[in-house]
């Protein structure tokens, strides 16, 4: 989406942020999962700037904003086209900059024309001069400061929330200042030599009769249990796993485990633990850690590259994951000099000449130079070099080249049995699923928690701490409940991601989140969920099979 829009996964540097005079923090909780921000964001605050966390929950991020707006899951959209609405209505618009630096503006200026603020109100579920200050706080301040998260993106307009909020800076000429514009992800500014390090060239499409198919990790549920099939291809036989641990976190996960317990999958697991997705392994291969092996990071936060120095050789049979596809390529009777190169060997090759290398070498890492006001002057990477409210890409794709509010797939109100909208934002002493496992860490988290607004806990006799079972037609998990105003009222915060067997009952938040995808990128849905909730008797874990 933002791509679509900007032309690039780019965005304005994040120690900029210090200089704003309004900051929108938008569908991220920056002080659990943005620390490298919210020092920023703070710094800001602390020179006079106003903050506004608009999230349907009341985070920990939310308590330390001047304003919160907690809209309904899914329509952060429809609040975008409000706020240019309100640009419009209120000439607080750079026409200089719409004119020589955007692509689309007469289309989108109708579309957003049909958004008031009324009718967005009605939607997101909140008053309607929260939005009408907002649009003047954000129409009249300069310089004004976005920061997206991936947040709003896990709902089936995810896409075009983006490319609407991507549209907002533009408009208002925000990118004319260092502090202002907008950043979702830096991903794209890095020089990377992407080919050089992932060999697109040695993938033998002729050899095996057709292009490789690519599998949706949001769908792994569903994939691993189909048949061959001519639309599917040959039934899935064989998995490797690396770097995830997907019977924990992929959606609709009684399909995941139903999948991984298939007694003719072979199944291979590199890790570092007994994670949920190793208990169903034929054969796990112990991989290096970060103490143990080279590597080089970039961010999708900030524009430092850093290289990761081993601090211990690896212990025991302990291998890095390129070495072992490098020694499974060698017993394959793959020569290809590639295959030679050692993982420091691709650290120096990841970014060419485009990174000073013995500047990695002495100081750890090395800022990638970017302009500060980055589309001060256009230069956008898009086509067009423009910031294209209408993308002619999107179009030909037969999609809507402008972007608009889709309503979730299940929709408050369309499911009497279902209630309840559900979104499952990351416990705070977790990274998703890892370090659930450290015991540590999950006495400080507690046990597995629902939020629940304290109207929607009465209406159900739930006590706070009870222990409720949250369920739909997918399936049902088991947690306490924490009666709580960081809930708003119809919409409960299951804080993930648990590894099933640590769970109260050997499941997880993920027994109810759908395998359905996003309206661009084909991405997961997790906080499109309708569901109910009842109080119940604690069950016992189930034990990995």
């Amino acid at each position: 989406a933002l791509t679509q829009t900007l032309g690039g996964k780019v965005g304005m540097k994040v120690e900029f942020f210090a200089e704003s005079q309004l900051i929108l923090i938008w569908g991220s909780n920056s002080i659990g999962s943005n620390l490298h921000f919210w020092r920023y964001a703070q710094q800001a605050k602390r020179n006079g700037a106003k903050l506004v966390c608009i999230d349907p929950r009341k985070s920990e991020t939310a308590d330390k904003c001047h304003e919160h707006i907690a809209l309904r899951p899914g329509t952060d959209a429809a609040l975008a086209l409000a706020l240019m609405h309100e640009l419009i209505a209120h000439d607080w618009l750079d026409h200089d900059y719409i004119a020589r630096h955007t692509l689309g503006w007469d289309p989108l200026r109708e579309r957003a024309l049909q958004w008031p603020p009324e009718r967005a109100a009605e939607v997101c579920g909140i008053p309607v001069e929260q939005i009408r200050q907002l649009a003047r706080d954000y129409g009249t301040t300069k310089p004004a400061a976005i920061r997206l998260n991936y947040g709003m993106q896990r709902v089936r307009g995810g896409g075009n929330a983006v490319r609407a909020v991507a549209c907002l800076p533009a408009l208002t000429g925000a990118w004319r200042h260092r502090a202002g514009g907008l950043l979702l992800s830096s991903s794209g500014q890095f020089p990377a030599q992407r080919a050089v390090l992932q060999r697109p060239d040695l993938m033998p499409q002729a050899a095996a009769g057709r292009v490789p198919r690519t599998i949706n990790m949001t769908t792994i549920g569903d994939d691993l249990l189909r048949e061959a099939s001519p639309a599917f291809g040959p039934k899935v036989e064989a998995v490797v796993v690396y770097n995830s641990n997907p019977v924990a976190v992929a959606p609709d996960s009684g399909k995941v485990v139903r999948g991984f317990a298939r007694e003719d999958l072979f199944t291979v697991v590199l890790e570092h633990f007994q994670t949920d997705t190793a208990d169903y392994a034929d054969y796990i291969l112990p991989a290096t850690t970060q103490l143990e092996h080279w590597d080089v990071h970039l961010s999708y936060g900030h524009t430092d590259v850093v290289l990761n120095r081993p601090a211990i050789a690896p212990l025991g049979e302990a291998r890095s994951n390129a070495q072992i596809f490098r020694d499974l390529a060698a017993r394959m009777g793959f020569a290809d000099p590639c295959f030679a190169d050692t993982d420091e060997a691709l650290c120096r090759q990841a970014f060419g000449d485009a990174v000073d290398y013995a500047l990695l070498e002495s100081q750890g890492f090395a800022t990638v130079a970017i302009p500060d006001a980055l589309f001060a002057e256009g230069n956008f990477p898009s086509p067009s070099g423009k910031c294209e409210f209408y993308s002619a890409r999107l179009a030909a794709q037969g999609l809507d080249g402008l972007p608009d509010h889709l309503p979730n797939y299940e929709l408050q109100g369309t499911d009497a049995r279902y209630p309840l909208a559900m979104i499952s934002p990351p416990a705070r002493n977790f990274l998703n699923s890892t370090f659930v496992n450290v015991t540590s860490l999950r006495n400080i988290e507690g046990r597995p928690i629902l939020e629940i607004h304290p109207d929607d806990a009465e209406a159900r006799g739930i006590a706070n701490d009870a222990v409720v079972r949250v369920f739909n037609d997918r399936g049902s998990y088991q947690c306490h409940a924490t009666v709580s105003r960081r809930a708003r009222p119809g919409v409960v915060n299951g804080l993930g991601i648990w590894w099933r067997k640590l769970g109260l009952d050997g499941t997880n938040v993920n027994e109810v989140t759908s395998q359905a995808l996003t309206d661009l990128g084909r991405a997961p849905t997790f906080y499109d969920c309708l569901v109910e909730v009842e109080a119940c008797a604690a069950s016992e874990p189930a034990l990995p099979h």
